[in-house]
């Protein structure tokens, strides 16, 4: 990346100006972890475990076939080839859900399904496309490749006392999928946080009043379905405070729907409009603002501070700028206060298909494709223009690229670093 020249921005004096990392650390730092609780493992798709979970139940809990086949001593099969076919006697059939009737005898083979345990002694199980049965009861074998393979351990995946959970790892389907594999239908997690989600102007409608929306009088309010959409990709649970006109008294009467919030989330009328009432409305309220403004670009108008105890996000209110500063401080605090271990998601490693020209005197987050390259790296590129207020440069983005304060260009070709957004990319 190209240096720049930094001349200093024309910035407001009182406003703090903290680099993307201080206000980033500076919200860890005043996010707390929230209680445990246990759910139904079904619920707790999302959150962080609570404790270490250890096994009780072996898996798999029996040396099982993992093919179709015939169980074998190897030294009876050896030599065994389509010129040289080897026919044994069948001693036992051993379909899933039944067990052998014993160990499996010299010179004997048994028949198995995959998953059906294997008998005792048997050394691997020929698949039995490499075979063929005939006369009744016997079956001829035109391969040994397999005569020590496709069994399956007891205890191979997970033995008794195993621990098969971390505090912090993440409930995932799978991790799902592991309690149910040892009988647990619950599951200790911290807790979801509830977060109040506040929009404010005069200028904004919801569903009921889209009739004013479409002739041209009133904007939807789409912050706050984007905002609340993104809590709950983040495993919040989002409260809608509703909109709260541009008065100090209606913002406060919002705010105090929150009573029972973990923390809140307001968009809009934090900058230095004159109509800008939540700053007033917070003070009246006793909030402890921790800082305002932060040297980024979507959403330097951001203030953060702890309002009867609970984190307090104020969000700039160009849609744009509102998502971008939820993914690069909101979401990270979020998973810590549910009590995941890796706050932040790892980057994607990408290279600039295209050269981007940015301003030196801002950390700016850009929003970018990721397209595959086979054997490279990916490939990134801006969804389009950037501007704060055009949400469909966030809507078909898959991540954002991070270029650091002090740099004027991302040449082509270069390596940079990508925040991804929920979803998938290709």
């Amino acid at each position: 990346m190209s240096p720049g020249r930094l001349s200093g921005p024309r910035r407001d004096p009182e406003a703090d100006w903290l680099g993307w990392r201080e206000a980033l650390e500076t919200i860890l730092a005043h996010c707390d972890v929230l209680p445990a609780e246990r759910i139904e493992a079904a619920r707790a798709l999302g959150c962080a475990v609570a404790e270490d979970v250890k096994a009780s139940v072996f898996h798999p809990p029996w040396d099982n076939s993992a093919m179709d086949g015939f169980a074998v001593h190897a030294g009876d099969v050896r030599g065994a080839g389509p010129e040289n076919p080897i026919t044994l006697p069948v001693s036992d059939d051993i379909p899933a859900g039944s067990f052998p009737s014993g160990p499996l005898a010299p010179g004997t083979v048994a028949r198995v399904m995959t998953g059906a345990p294997v008998p005792a002694d048997a050394s691997g199980v020929i698949r039995v496309e490499h075979t063929k049965e005939a006369p009744p009861g016997e079956v001829s074998f035109f391969q040994e490749t397999d005569a020590e393979r496709n069994i399956r351990r007891r205890g191979e995946d997970i033995e008794g006392g195993d621990t098969v959970l971390h505090q912090g790892d993440p409930v995932t389907p799978a991790t799902i999928g592991v309690l149910a594999m040892q009988g647990m239908s619950d599951v200790l997690v911290r807790r979801r946080p509830r977060v109040g989600v506040l929009s404010n102007g005069n200028e904004l409608a919801d569903f009921d009043e889209v009739a004013e929306v479409r002739a041209g009088r009133r904007i939807m309010n789409s912050n706050g379905h984007a905002l609340a959409a993104q809590l709950v990709t983040a495993g919040a649970e989002p409260v809608p405070l509703g909109i709260a006109r541009d008065d100090a008294d209606d913002v406060r009467r919002c705010l105090e729907r929150a009573t029972d919030c973990d923390a809140v989330i307001s968009s809009a009328g934090v900058s230095v409009g004159d109509h800008d009432q939540v700053k007033e409305a917070l003070d009246d309220m006793g909030m402890r603002r921790l800082f305002w403004r932060a040297s980024i670009r979507p959403g330097s108008p951001l203030t953060f501070g702890l309002l009867g105890g609970r984190p307090f996000w104020g969000l700039p209110g160009n849609p744009v700028s509102a998502m971008v500063t939820f993914e690069v401080f909101l979401r990270p605090a979020l998973r810590k206060m549910m009590g995941h271990r890796h706050h932040e998601a790892p980057r994607v490693v990408a290279r600039a298909r295209k050269a981007i020209s940015s301003s030196a005197e801002l950390t700016h987050f850009y929003r970018v494709r990721l397209s595959r390259v086979p054997g490279d790296l990916p490939e990134v590129e801006l969804t389009g223009p950037q501007g704060s207020g055009i949400l469909t440069s966030m809507s078909s983005a898959d991540g954002l690229l991070i270029v650091p304060e002090g740099i004027t260009e991302v040449e082509a070709g270069e390596i940079v670093e990508v925040i991804p957004l929920p979803g998938d990319w290709s």
